[in-house]
């Protein structure tokens, strides 16, 4: 189990500063076949996102189960901070387990806040980590204006979308994992002999509708994310901060009968709206390395289901051991920066491109302590069993690696020392 989670292992993002959001009305139609916005009041201003945030955690599962780093049966431990989420929720209690396969049936029907919590886990170790992941991937899909800051859309004001972000992820959810997009759905599901019942009214409604998701806080107002298919025509729209639910659905509707029309009827759907590629950042295989280490369990009480990962919570020298297996560079013609001198490990990621990301977002966020410092990747282990170490190298004295350290830990990122390579 512990293999499959440091696979999954993802990517620390530090956001920036949290910015005001409004509960404020806000709407946009989207034809997912050609990008056009069709009609968007208020798109780009920021908003709450509520329980609309479990779509992202659905995508990055989705994502970990077509990479094969989980299972729809793969047990995940509930600790004490994810039974403590309040409602909705499915209840289970601190150290039971749910599977894979009822957690998504948990937050697409119940819009379960315990589960999110225990899937961001984990994923990642932590919720706060797997909200990092979550504002990564948001930025690689193109939702530049979207912050996250945990897994299920419980209140927090620093987490905001757009109406326009929202639509973006609805369509990659439509084109990035077909097959499981039709579980959004579902009206219904048996959990322990109980049958829980949905709440998106309009999706049994409103003809062609077959998801996404709800979502409603004091601060966020009623949202909704609504995908519909008429012949070949495919839309998402997206509702937020409605008044009451039923104007938030009503809405809606009144959009896609006025819109839906306007729609495409050819073409694929987008790979993405407004996508950008990982960054790209020098890399390089070493013959060395350090052992990664389970993480020490967080202040959300997490523990239960740490994966491998860099927890240490002070700046400590290992020794550097020969690894199991190097990396086969894909950029094996790109110079390689020299391993001599002191280096940190500030993470591991599931791909290569995922740790370049990590290195350039912390590369950036480091100031003068990371100003002469080159970042280069690792692969550890192989298939679908490998993990990307995430580096920084040439450092000229321990002083200077440490002080690189110190840097990133005030920017929440894990770092560890690794020893002085001549």
């Amino acid at each position: 189990m512990k293999r499959l989670l440091a696979a999954f292992l993802a990517v620390t993002l530090a956001v920036s500063a949290p910015i005001a959001a409004m509960a404020g009305s806000a709407s946009l139609i989207l034809d997912a076949r050609t990008g056009k916005v069709l009609a968007s009041e208020n798109g780009d201003v920021l908003n709450h996102p509520a329980s609309l945030t479990k779509m992202m955690t659905l995508y990055l599962t989705f994502e970990a189960l077509n990479r094969g780093k989980i299972t729809w049966d793969t047990p995940i431990v509930m600790s004490k901070y994810a039974a403590s989420r309040p409602p909705t929720k499915l209840g289970v209690k601190a150290g039971g387990t749910i599977t894979v396969r009822e957690a998504v049936y948990g937050m697409i029907v119940k819009s379960a806040n315990d589960a999110a919590a225990a899937v961001g886990e984990t994923l990642a170790g932590s919720e706060s980590n797997f909200a990092r992941v979550m504002t990564q991937k948001a930025r690689q899909l193109g939702m530049n204006r979207t912050a996250f800051y945990n897994a299920s859309g419980l209140p927090d004001e620093r987490q905001v979308t757009t109406a326009r972000d929202m639509s973006t992820l609805g369509v990659a959810l439509l084109k990035h994992y077909p097959r499981e997009y039709r579980l959004f759905s579902m009206t219904a599901f048996t959990f322990r002999g109980k049958t829980i019942r949905g709440h998106n009214n309009l999706m049994v409604r409103y003809q062609g509708m077959d998801g996404i998701k709800t979502g409603y806080t004091n601060a966020s107002g009623f949202n909704l994310v609504s995908a519909v298919r008429d012949g070949n025509r495919r839309v998402v729209g997206v509702v937020l901060g409605g008044r009451t639910a039923r104007s938030r659905d009503a809405q809606m509707a009144a959009l896609l009968d006025k819109y839906l029309g306007r729609a495409s009827s050819g073409g694929r759907l987008l790979a993405s709206v407004g996508a950008k590629q990982p960054v790209e950042v020098a890399s390089a295989a070493a013959d060395t390395d350090a052992p990664l280490a389970a993480a020490a369990p967080r202040s959300e009480g997490e523990a239960g289901n740490a994966p491998f990962a860099l927890g240490y919570s002070d700046t400590a020298t290992v020794p550097l051991e020969r690894p199991a297996a190097l990396e086969e560079m894909a950029n094996a013609g790109k110079p390689q920066p020299s391993i001599r001198g002191w280096q940190i490990q500030i993470s591991a990621a599931p791909s290569a491109d995922a740790a370049r990301a990590l290195l350039a977002q912390a590369k950036s966020e480091g100031g003068t302590a990371l100003k002469s410092a080159t970042p280069y990747t690792e692969a550890f282990g192989t298939g679908a069993n490998a993990i990307y170490r995430a580096r920084f190298v040439g450092f000229d004295s321990e002083q200077a690696a440490t002080a690189a350290c110190e840097a990133l830990k005030k920017r929440s990122y894990d770092c560890v020392l690794l020893a002085n390579q001549g």
